[in-house]
């Protein structure tokens, strides 16, 4: 037997691995808005999960815009009560290259709008807006976009725009090829392609991906039905006969898309569609032609040009000689620049008397917003927490983007260095916050302004603040903040102004503060009856501050608690003492005996003092 190289058996192993790699299917999520339990749509017994991760809004039954929407009977709709910002935040989504689309639906509740408008963003960047009029328009039933997504996360928000509460039917996040749709040196992780028209040519019916038993690394795409661009101008044709080079990577297109197509006629020998478009975008176009045509049998048989708005994209195509044969797909892609609100695909024969083409893609191209830095987004986030922050204020998503739905209270800075937004001022004056101010507010590093004035606000200023090197502007006037001034407020060098009036502080202005008064700023201390220090204030005299009436407190502590330890050790050591004598006393009668004949000795001595005698005189004094 024919034994195999070593490294031939390598590269084997390595191939049959990247092969069962190739095979392993997308990561797909697919969620049922306001669901309570997994559902499975028929005819291709789809799983849709049950409704999670949203950050709010009220599920309901549904009412389907459209036949082509997913057969979901539940939603759910985000009233402005509960915010103008709602969102889905998916975590766990690994790394890579997706198609996200997300079905609209309708409450059929009478006090209802039956056609809410609002905006829709995908990871902070802003692609779609709906139109009125969507509801008739099955391709309008629904928006989708190709977006990288990198964090492990994907989040998807609906933004009110006053046309009505925002009602979401279905949410898909499927992956496809990290390569997906290239269409040059502009493609790439900042760059997100909105689909705004994807038609399937000569066809009658719409049909997903799955219709056609497409690769699910396609996406499941949906493909509008086009019968005609015009009347009498184009003629549908078919075929049965297979198609190569279809489903390859990275797009994986279905076979079937190419076996339907229009042809142009002898009354109308240009093939042109139009369509609408918002202006002043880029457009990524995206075309396909394989040649079903009995009569066209070898290259140079149909030649046509392809102008796009009336410039030339493509010049003299050949379907059979580009794609290398007859039932063979072809595939064209360009980039253009659309100043007007009408994008016109034009094909014009050169060869031949007809033009021919089988489907059209169209994506607007978005470039992704920078987003504001992660560390100042978990502060906000906490910051809204601590404060009890309203629904109404729709603190979800990104604070500063999309730049046109940015969070209320929270002012944005773009920082060209770091390609980032930040935080640079906080307006929450008079929206009746009863929380606390937590000390993650220091993380807000580059705030110039925080106004919390005239609202309910307890507990004591954080000493953190003093580390918000940056901030000019202060108001925590008319609150409910107790204990004393922060003496790290005094490090703040480029405060202006600092309203603390109306407040329960107490204790003596810190010095710092109190000699920045000479400098031209703006200081407010009235309002608090136990401040003191500073002119227009009482002065505090012999009055400790809070820090020095805690050392007091703590000093007088421990001096009792000696004191009282003491006396328990003088007081065991006494009752020690009187223990011994009597344990003495009872086990020795006649050193008792001999002590006190000591003692009687000792006094008899001590009442003779005055007639002293010697011992001669007295004899001897026997002590045994």
């Amino acid at each position: 037997m024919q034994r195999i190289p070593f490294l031939s058996r390598i590269l084997l192993f390595c191939l049959a691995f990247s092969t069962c790699l190739a095979k392993q299917p997308p990561w797909v999520m697919r969620i049922s808005c306001g669901a309570r339990l997994n559902v499975h749509t028929a005819p291709t017994n789809t799983l849709w999960f049950k409704d999670f991760a949203y950050t709010g809004g009220i599920p309901a039954n549904a009412t389907l815009p459209s036949y082509i929407s997913p057969p979901l009977k539940t939603l759910r709709y985000f009233p402005l009560s509960s915010g103008p910002n709602n969102c889905y935040n998916i975590k766990n989504v690994p790394s890579g290259h997706y198609a996200v689309r997300v079905f609209f639906g309708l409450d059929g509740h009478p006090n209802f709008d039956n056609e809410p408008l609002f905006d829709i963003s995908v990871e902070g960047t802003q692609i779609y807006s709906l139109k009125s009029g969507w509801t008739n328009q099955d391709d309008q039933v629904f928006t989708e976009a190709l977006v990288f997504l990198n964090d492990g996360t994907a989040s998807l928000c609906f933004h009110s725009t006053g046309h009505g509460d925002p009602a979401i039917l279905s949410i898909e996040i499927l992956q496809v090829d990290d390569r997906a749709y290239y269409f040059g040196p502009a493609w790439g992780r900042g760059i997100i392609l909105r689909t705004a028209a994807r038609l399937s040519c000569g066809n009658g019916k719409p049909k997903f991906d799955v219709d056609y038993s497409g690769d699910h690394w396609g996406g499941d795409r949906f493909w509008s039905p086009i019968k005609t661009f015009g009347q009498g101008s184009d003629l549908a044709t078919s075929t049965e006969s297979s198609i190569k080079m279809a489903s390859n990577a990275p797009n994986f297109y279905p076979e079937a898309l190419y076996q339907t197509a229009l042809v142009s006629t002898d009354t109308q020998p240009d093939l042109a569609y139009t369509m609408d478009v918002d202006p002043n975008r880029n457009y990524s176009i995206w075309l396909h032609f394989a040649e079903i045509d009995s009569s066209v049998t070898t290259a140079g048989k149909r030649v046509f040009d392809i102008l796009i708005n009336g410039d030339v994209a493509f010049e003299e195509v050949d379907v059979v000689k580009m794609s290398g044969d007859r039932y063979t797909a072809l595939v064209l892609n360009t980039t253009v620049a659309v100043n007007g609100r009408a994008l016109t695909i034009s094909l014009h024969p050169k060869e031949g008397s007809h033009a021919i083409i089988n489907a059209i893609e169209v994506f607007e191209i978005v470039a992704t917003e920078s987003k504001t830095l992660l560390e100042e987004v978990r502060a906000l986030q906490s910051l809204k927490s601590a404060l009890g922050l309203p629904l109404r204020f729709g603190w979800n998503g990104d604070p500063c983007v999309p730049q046109q739905h940015p969070w209320n209270g929270a002012d944005c800075l773009y920082d060209k260095t770091s390609s980032k937004w930040f935080i640079d001022g906080l307006g929450l004056d008079n929206q009746g916050l009863s929380g606390f101010l937590p000390n993650d507010i220091s993380r807000l590093l580059h705030l110039q302004s925080i106004n919390l004035s005239d609202n309910n606000i307890h507990g004591a200023i954080p000493p953190s603040i003093g580390s918000i090197a940056g901030l000019v502007v202060l108001d925590l006037s008319y609150n409910l903040f107790n204990g004393s001034i922060p003496e790290s407020l005094g490090q703040l060098t480029s405060l202006r102004r600092l309203n603390l009036n109306g407040n329960s502080l107490s204790g003596k202005v810190p010095a710092a503060l109190g000699g920045r008064l000479l400098h031209g700023a703006s200081f407010n201390f009235t309002d608090n009856a136990g401040l003191c220090g500073i002119p227009g204030l009482p002065t505090c005299g012999p009055h400790l501050s809070a820090g020095a009436k805690i050392g007091v407190a703590f000093g007088a502590s421990v001096g009792f608690l000696l004191m009282v330890i003491c006396s328990m050790c003088w007081g065991k050591r006494r009752q020690n003492i009187l223990r011994a004598q009597q344990i003495a006393a009872r086990g020795a009668p006649y050193a008792k005996a001999r002590t006190h004949l000591s003692h009687d000795i000792q006094l008899t001595r001590h009442y003779n003092h005055g007639n002293a005698r010697t011992a001669a005189e007295n004899g001897p004094i026997l002590l045994s």
